[in-house]
């Protein structure tokens, strides 16, 4: 555990948040910035709040370097509404979207989209269990086809884009849930980006969603009025009553990413964090590493342990040693450690540690 008592937490979400914003909100709990209103009890339509929904939106502008002419929503749902949502908006009777499919994410917003156009996976590592990302020339995409979605960051397996898929000239929609703020992402490139908070941006019930000129262009006139993304856009992200409670948070964490050098400086420390964490399971093989090496996610490492056997027993005394959130999605089993922003090298270092001690323990 860490100075104040707090586990080392590795969970891919809700996941952790530092704790000088846990603390700030705790002050606004009964009292915000002075309106004599609490947190959990302000009004949406009051001045107070606008404020604060308007600072949120200027800080993730700042933050990702959105172009002034793209549009930023909070909706609710999180990215598994906007596998649905995105294909409303964008595609018309009859039209193709192409889809990358780098695991369980990915393959649950095709799904969505086919109820809406011909959505088609034109690249699957299902066969080998999602082990890697899509190389140039791997997949074609469809000459009329509307727009290329891909998965930025696969939570289940451990792998991620270290760019852009090429998309051949074709509109980019990008779910960029579980790193978003972690590593390089190029708004301009995109014409819809979308992420639920809870990995790196706050807590859960709060999705950010960024619209490109095009995007806006292509929202039909005839959707139920809780999806239509220009509902949501004339309103200012309250058409309905908004979680205010997490788009506070969601504030408080984008402040505390500027104050903490940003993007770049969370780059730079996910990966000084995430080579560290490899650096150790290559050493050995008593550790399996589950992506290929050219395809590593640098906010979600995933390995089994060469005797599988002792994973439940790595598992249980890592949580008596404070290194907790560590078991792999239930649909892959396994270790999984998420390095999410939250996470100081500190704690990984502890889990390495940690590592180096259940190998010397178990190794036969």
């Amino acid at each position: 555990m860490d100075s104040n008592g707090r586990i080392h937490n590795f969970g891919a979400g809700p996941a952790g948040l530092p704790l000088e914003v846990i603390r700030e909100v705790s002050e606004s709990l009964p009292n915000l910035e002075g309106s004599g209103f609490g947190l959990l009890e302000i009004s949406h339509r009051s001045k107070t709040f606008q404020k604060v929904i308007d600072d949120a939106m200027d800080s993730v502008r700042r933050v990702l370097s959105v172009p002034e002419e793209y549009k930023i929503l909070f909706l609710q749902g999180g990215a598994s509404l906007q596998f649905y949502m995105t294909a409303l908006n964008i595609l018309k009777e009859g039209e193709k979207a192409d889809y990358l499919i780098t695991g369980g994410w990915s393959k649950k917003a095709l799904k969505e989209a086919g109820r809406i156009g011909d959505a088609k996976g034109v690249w699957s590592d299902e066969l080998d269990g999602f082990k890697k990302i899509p190389k140039e020339g791997d997949f074609k995409i469809r000459d009329d086809a509307i727009y290329v979605h891909y998965t930025s960051n696969n939570t289940l397996y451990g792998t991620q884009y270290q760019n852009p898929p090429n998309s051949g000239g074709k509109a980019l929609i990008v779910d960029a849930s579980s790193d978003i703020t972690g590593v390089e992402l190029d708004i301009s490139k995109h014409e819809i980006i979308y992420a639920g908070a809870q990995k790196n941006l706050g807590p859960s019930g709060i999705t950010v969603v960024i619209l490109s000129p095009w995007a806006i262009s292509r929202i039909g006139s005839d959707i139920p009025t809780m999806l239509d993304y220009n509902v949501h856009i004339e309103k200012g992200s309250m058409f309905n009553t908004p979680n205010t409670f997490g788009i506070f948070v969601l504030g408080r964490v984008f402040k505390w990413l500027e104050k903490n050098g940003g993007m770049k400086g969370a780059i730079n420390r996910n990966k000084e964090k995430s080579d560290l964490l490899y650096q150790e399971l290559d050493r050995t093989d008593f550790w399996q590493p589950h992506a290929d090496k050219d395809s590593r996610s640098k906010m979600n490492v995933t390995w089994r342990l060469n005797d599988r056997s002792l994973e439940e027993i790595f598992l249980k005394e890592a949580l008596e040693c404070g290194l907790g959130g560590l078991k792999g999605h239930r649909s892959v089993g396994g270790i999984r450690a998420s390095l999410y922003n939250y996470i100081k090298k500190e704690s990984v270092l502890a889990l390495v540690n940690f590592m180096k001690e259940f190998e010397e323990k178990y190794a036969s």
